[in-house]
């Protein structure tokens, strides 16, 4: 059985690129882990918890967490009945007590709002409201809103010795002060931001380890850190990776044949079979029972004349349980997350096997309308015929939509050619960043813009320009020194004579000669001394390069302003569409007029490509010639699906927001693949990317009674120096330390 901490890691430097990135052998590798993880673990395993599992060190044989590099005293404290911060799922936390604290793993959360009924009667508005809103339509105006929420922890995940016995556990639930009495732990969420309280479970998870949980995140004593794993500390990097991994995890997971999903959740089909067969509370009964319940929830009785009203019901799955005879035992502790995941499981059968897209031969159409409050609302409705079909399991918030005014339609722009339009220039976009500004000296840093590359000009900082203008007047003469390192030869210097051109706030240097292989996005960083006319202007070389498409980078860069920027028909010579192929049309238009996320992902709305490609409504070939193209992109996996959301106003959001409908999006990855170099050689040398595999430095377990060497020991202590550690420095007892190398494919 595949460790975390056996003689090969787990965790790769390709899966940081996500699961398509993942060659078959690794993927079957971390896929047997996580299958026994689902299967040892009481409650079904979300996708974050798998994560856990594998970067912490999971032990199967019962200790849990036991013997992983957590330190739970850094976990961060919650107190039942309290506001707390954003935990989503797979947050280890401390719960605060009178005594004993104590430490758990967040393995389930949803939504606990005080308006759903005992019985998982919902109002209609709770169905799909953001957090903080405050009635039917009224989404609250506080810009930090506050949500209350149920909080799952698992107290057993890191073993006997930090677990409870049952009699204090029985007492803790009994006094009702820190768990309640299922063990559960309730509390005020206060979210930073609305856009924080949006975010999709991934997102928010790396969100918590990168800033609350950093220090475990990046400790040297896991298998192996995210850190090796990137190459470097760098924000963007870690972030990348991260959701990256995640992205291979719930892969993984899905492509299980052992296993089976809700949402993120995981869970064994053998425990979905032995359930169905379970006559007892909450067993194939009740959950037949339930099924039945929501299909006729809407159904109206029969009137004279056979006039009938629309009858629209909401069912909390959580809340709806505990009204079976027997069911309080079952839901206690992690039983409450394993039986709400079955619930909505049976209930996605049923309505998947036994209605058209939701709409049942009574005429009532069910669908969920909510995946997070209640532990997931499902919305019955009759007649179901009336309403336009959709994909039933999408989470579609009516509930909260119907009581929503309806905004005016915009006005119709006007049509025109989005292929040539300079959508790349996002406002946002490669902003100047000042690094210092003291009495010697301006420092500051700004990408490579496309534009500067084909005008051969660059921007000056403010500062800069306003204190050049009151010394030398609107326009001088200057010199450019330009330190830039190349790939393959050593360092060289350049000197330019460039023109200042100075006006009261802004300037910006003229007559620029850019070296051949400066590209869009590049990072340059520009020192001015005080007093002086010259403008030094250098490049960072990254520790290892990297291939971005077909474009092999050394040097610091932008990824947002690469994906704009750099796209087909877009060089130093010129930028237009003229000439392109329909593939190169397809991939210019997605990176050119999609939404941008910090790590370089462009992502646009399927249904509008024709018309951004084009201009205006294709032909039925140019229509069939662009769908050709997608489906080739799609399948070299040069772009790649993915599912967003639409707002009220139609626009569309990535991650997909809760409540909105789901949209289909067509996404450009920058896959960013690490160049290994031969030993002894500087460059590539021709061999083929890809076909070395590099293996990042990690912790493997010793058998008992071996010790690792004093070169190990030193090694890992470099190892933690590179990751900034400046303690911790000896190895775990049991553990010695692999060093970085590659393995041939």
């Amino acid at each position: 059985m595949p460790d975390p901490y056996g003689d090969r890691a787990l965790l790769t430097p390709d899966m940081t690129k996500g699961y398509d990135a993942v060659p078959d052998a690794e993927r079957e590798r971390l896929r047997r882990y996580l299958e026994a993880v689902v299967a040892v673990r009481p409650a079904p395993v979300h996708t974050t918890v798998a994560f856990n599992a594998v970067y912490f060190g999971y032990d199967l044989g019962g200790d849990g967490y036991g013997g992983s590099p957590l330190c739970p005293d850094d976990f961060p404290v919650i107190t039942f009945g309290e506001c707390a911060p954003v935990l989503p799922v797979g947050a280890m936390v401390c719960v605060a007590t009178g005594s004993d604290p104590l430490y758990a793993e967040i393995v389930h959360r949803e939504g606990a709002h005080p308006d759903v009924g005992a019985l998982g009667d919902v109002p209609a508005w709770v169905s799909g409201a953001p957090a903080g809103a405050e009635g039917p339509g009224r989404p609250g105006k506080d810009a930090a809103p506050r949500r209350r929420e149920l909080l799952v922890p698992d107290l057993d995940a890191f073993g006997p010795a930090l677990s409870l016995s049952p009699a204090q556990l029985h007492r803790l639930r009994t006094r009702r002060r820190w768990i309640n009495e299922d063990g559960h732990v309730v509390v005020d969420v206060c979210y930073p931001s609305r856009e924080a309280a949006r975010r999709d479970d991934l997102t928010a998870y790396a969100e918590h380890l990168l800033t609350t949980a950093r220090e475990q995140l990046l400790s040297p004593f896991v298998p192996v850190s995210l850190a090796a794993l990137v190459g470097g500390t760098h924000d963007d990097d870690l972030r990348a990776g991260l959701l990256g991994l995640l992205d291979t995890v719930r892969g993984v997971l899905r492509s299980s044949a052992a296993l089976r999903t809700w949402g993120h959740y995981a869970m064994t089909r053998a425990s979905l079979a032995d359930c169905w067969r379970d006559t007892g509370p909450l067993g194939g009964d009740d959950l037949r029972s339930l099924a039945a319940a929501v299909e006729h929830a809407a159904t109206p009785a029969r009137r004279r004349y056979g006039l009938t009203a629309a009858v629209t019901t909401y069912t909390a799955v959580g809340p709806r349980l505990r009204g079976f005879p027997g069911a309080t035992e079952p839901l206690r502790g992690v039983g409450y997350a394993a039986a709400v995941c079955r619930a909505n499981v049976a209930l996605a059968d049923v309505v998947q096997g036994e209605s058209d897209q939701g709409l049942f031969k009574n005429g009532c159409r069910i669908t969920l309308d909510d995946a997070f409050e209640g532990g997931g609302v499902w919305r019955s409705h009759y007649p179901g015929g009336a309403e336009a079909p959709g994909d039933p399991l999408a989470p579609a918030g009516r509930g909260w939509a119907s009581t929503v005014p309806v905004p005016p339609e915009p006005e119709p722009e006007e049509e025109v050619d989005p292929v040539d339009l300079p959508l790349a220039d996002d406002a946002s976009l490669g902003p100047s960043e000042l690094l210092r500004n003291d009495a010697h000296e301006i420092v500051w840093r700004s990408p490579l813009r496309l534009s500067h590359l084909i005008d051969g000009w660059f921007p000056l900082h403010p500062y800069v320009a306003r204190e050049l203008r009151r010394s030398h007047g609107p326009c001088l003469i200057s010199r450019l020194v330009l330190d830039h390192v190349g790939q393959a030869s050593p360092g060289t210097e350049a000197v330019q004579r460039v023109t200042a051109e100075l006006d009261d706030t802004t300037g910006r240097l003229t007559s620029v000669t850019w070296p051949r292989d400066f590209f869009p996005g590049l990072m340059l960083e520009l020192r001015w001394q005080r007093g002086g006319t010259v403008i030094r202007l250098a490049t960072t070389r990254l520790e290892e390069p990297v291939q971005v498409g077909d474009r092999v980078i050394g040097h610091c860069h932008d990824p947002r302003v690469l994906t704009r920027e750099d796209a087909p028909g877009s060089d130093r010579h010129g930028d237009s569409a003229a000439g392109l192929g329909p593939r190169q049309l397809v991939m210019r238009t997605v990176r050119r007029c999609g939404l941008l996320t910090l790590d370089g992902h462009a992502l646009l709305d399927r249904s509008v490509l024709p018309t951004a490609v084009y201009g205006r409504r294709p032909g039925r070939s140019q229509a069939a010639t662009l769908e050709s193209a997608v489906a080739e992109l799609l399948a070299e996996r040069l772009l790649e699906p993915a599912l967003g959301s639409r707002d009220l106003w139609g626009q569309p959001h990535y991650p997909a927001r809760e409540g909105q409908p789901t949209i289909p999006l067509i996404g450009y990855r920058p896959v960013r693949r690490r160049v290994i170099r031969p030993w002894g050689g500087a460059e590539p040398g021709g061999r083929e990317p890809g076909a070395v595999q590099f293996v990042p430095g990690h912790l493997r377990r010793l058998r008992p009674g071996c010790s690792p060497s004093e070169v190990q020991r030193a090694a890992f202590r470099e190892h933690c120096r590179r990751l900034g550690k400046a303690d911790g420095w000896e190895l775990p007892y049991g553990y010695t330390f692999v060093t970085e190398h590659t393995r041939g494919r």
